[in-house]
């Protein structure tokens, strides 16, 4: 599964704490700009002043997708792509099966499920202090559950069904350099390791 497009996209999903962030870092250092879709997320709670806590993201996320449609972050995502002149990017926050088929419009896409146990995530949760992160270990797993997909609509976040949708899944219980290696085993799979 070789890509010769002008453009090359790589897409991740995962839940929270799988470790896309390091898989964005390890990407942006091969050469590809970084995109989110929580960044609309993001910009939509900043423009109402909402509190910008893990909840009201996904409520934000999923307000967007009721008035615009399940696939509207990944086609606002695909149309900031298409109008700029860079050519390898990694899409982050991908959380919808209707965002993947919107992303999909474009050639050279290709998605990436970082897959990561529970527990593993819990724990790295609680080292990395983040804000949210600190919450009790019912609250996190309650979010977890919601992430996936459990008591979602279908526009809603369907972190698992999206999951299912991946070209390639990457698992990310070991070590940094474990995630590191695989990655670069899905560049070369896709004609990405050089730029």
């Amino acid at each position: 599964m070789t890509v010769a497009a002008e453009r090359l996209c790589v897409g991740l999903t995962g839940r929270m704490a799988s470790g896309k962030g390091e898989a964005v870092r390890f990407l942006q250092r091969r050469g590809f700009t970084y995109i989110s879709l929580s960044d609309i997320v993001r910009r939509e709670a900043a423009r109402g002043g909402e509190t910008v806590s893990r909840g009201a993201m996904q409520d934000i996320g999923n307000r967007l997708r009721a008035e615009g449609g399940a696939g509207v972050l990944g086609r606002m995502v695909r149309e900031r792509v298409l109008a700029a002149a860079e050519r390898r990017w990694v899409i982050d926050g991908i959380r919808n099966p209707a965002e993947v088929a919107e992303l999909r419009k474009m050639s050279g896409f290709f998605l990436v499920a970082i897959d990561c146990g529970v527990e593993t995530i819990l724990a790295r949760m609680k080292q990395r202090g983040r804000a949210g992160d600190a919450a009790p270990e019912a609250e996190l797993r309650a979010a977890l559950e919601r992430e996936w997909g459990g008591s979602e609509p279908a526009a809603g976040q369907q972190v698992g069904p999206t999951m299912a949708l991946a070209d390639f899944t990457v698992a990310n219980d070991g070590t940094l350099a474990g995630l590191q290696a695989q990655l670069d085993e899905v560049l070369k799979k896709i004609g990405a390791e050089h730029e």
